[in-house]
């Protein structure tokens, strides 16, 4: 049976969502119960990348099969243990937010995991946080303040290797960004995608997953 999604996140129509996630791999016993415990228990679920998302990302962990991850933007976690499915046996994820109550939450599931070890959170700013971490990553995952997805793959795109990748989500904004009026944040990630189009260092393609994966591969 499909899990429950509320009208306003369905970004498919939903005969054609539920017969996705019904032909995807399930998601794990831990995810499923934090799925249910962010949605019933924390502000803003819909920020949670949820079973169909979850497990393209760990498909694309599974892929590179990364010795280092970087997530900006941990939320309650779902994302980081779908991506540390794919991590070497001693890889490392790091996650970084500022926001404490999701972390706290993240925290929790990170403990009960079997990937426990794997997993380093970092509270505070990113754009702080990000050049004080001396490590080279083959994978990246932009999750968090629209408005400072560019700055953050500024910050990430001499961090990564040749051949690595920086996935970043929600670049279709629920349509928005193909409107001629936009916000702040529409226009910030308007801009992130016209980006990633024209920087000669990376290759990219934008997948319509979801709200939109813009995965983007260094190539020099």
């Amino acid at each position: 049976m499909a899990f429950f999604i509320p009208n306003y996140m369905q970004f498919l129509p939903k005969e054609i969502e539920n017969y996705t996630i019904n032909h995807t791999e399930k998601e794990s016993e831990l995810l499923a119960e934090l799925n249910r415990e962010t949605w019933a228990n924390v502000m803003t679920p819909r920020m949670l990348s949820g079973h169909l998302q979850g497990r393209a990302l760990s498909m694309f962990s599974k892929m590179i099969n990364p010795n280092n991850i970087i997530e900006i933007g941990t939320y309650t976690g779902y994302s980081a243990l779908c991506l540390a499915e794919g991590l070497k046996t001693d890889g490392k994820l790091h996650t970084l937010d500022i926001n404490e109550e999701y972390t706290s939450v993240a925290n929790r599931y990170f403990q009960k995991s079997e990937y426990n070890l794997n997993i380093q959170q970092h509270i505070g700013n990113a754009l702080d946080i990000i050049p004080t971490i001396d490590k080279k990553f083959q994978l990246a995952f932009i999750d968090a303040d629209k408005e400072n997805y560019s700055a953050y793959f500024d910050l990430l795109i001499d961090k990564i290797d040749i051949g690595g990748y920086i996935i970043a989500d929600n670049v279709l904004w629920s349509g928005k960004v193909t409107k001629k009026e936009k916000d702040l944040e529409t226009q910030a990630l308007d801009s992130y995608n016209k980006k990633m189009l024209e920087y000669d260092r990376v290759e990219t393609i934008l997948l319509p997953v979801r709200d939109g994966l813009m995965m983007s591969r260094k190539v020099k």
